[in-house]
């Protein structure tokens, strides 16, 4: 396919890319990702992003669904890692109609909408599962809310593009109708998944060289706790520069205390 270049996957996302970023985890079928290009191009948008697509890419059934949206499909970046995919995103939203045993904010399409628009499409992104599983528990713990389509719950069961698109419609209305407000954060920007990505990181093996998670079967939920209250707080990239210059005191310190 024109545009692919496989040595550039998940590389250098293009500035010229209209967001928020629409990101697919695990799709089985190809039919589902073009039908996704479709609706996202009927809402000018071209950000989509792939996460270990089961039948490979490119697909020639994505094409044909895609019934003309061929420029979102050549511009679409392919990831091994759900980390990797949102790693440059400052806000995102796991699209699920599952209840989860962690906390989020829950939001509405047209809620998302709105907050998408205060901070500005292009450092935003949405989530989707497989069609199968849905996301799983570890995807939607980097997430900073949940996205559900309040539907007749009897029957919520919506396909990949229909879900996409009513976001996206949600999306389009807004950015129609008034000019997006300006998000306005004093002396430092909001912090990106790659710098929130690295503070959940750096925790991580601070609190496992401590000894913190001395019950195995117990670490990935606490893991995923702590991710959840940390992406709540919405921190700047200097907050998070600061709690990772705690972290490497209380290291220090502690190891100080050992020798002494």
């Amino acid at each position: 396919m024109a545009g692919t270049d496989k040595s550039q996957l998940g590389k250098g996302i293009g500035e010229n890319l209209v967001g928020p970023a629409i990101i697919l985890i695990d799709p089985q079928l190809g039919e589902n990702i073009g039908m996704t290009a479709r609706a996202m191009l009927n809402c000018g948008l071209t950000d989509l992003r792939l996460v270990r697509p089961r039948d490979g890419w490119p697909s020639k059934t994505a094409i044909n669904a895609a019934a003309g949206a061929d420029s979102v499909l050549e511009q679409a970046h392919l990831f091994d890692t759900t980390s990797e995919a949102i790693a440059n995103l400052n806000l995102v939203f796991a699209a699920t109609a599952r209840q989860r045993a962690m906390t989020k904010w829950l939001v509405t399409p047209q809620q998302a909408a709105k907050e998408i628009s205060k901070l500005g499409a292009n450092s935003c992104g949405v989530l989707f599962g497989s069609e199968a599983k849905g996301l799983n528990n570890d995807d939607v713990a980097l997430s900073d809310s949940i996205l559900m389509v309040p539907l007749n719950p009897g029957f919520s069961s919506l396909n990949l593009s229909q879900a996409v698109l009513i976001l996206a419609y949600e999306c389009y209305k807004l950015k129609n109708s008034r000019a997006p407000l300006e998000f306005v954060m004093q002396d430092s920007r909001p912090a990106n998944k790659i710098e929130m990505l690295g503070l959940f990181e750096h925790l991580e093996r601070a609190l496992d060289q401590s000894g913190f998670f001395h019950v195995r079967e117990k670490r990935n939920i606490m893991v995923r706790n702590l991710r959840n209250l940390l992406q709540r707080s919405s921190p700047s990239e200097q907050e998070v520069r600061t709690l990772r210059g705690v972290i490497s005191n209380l290291t220090n310190w502690n190891q100080r205390k050992d020798y002494d």
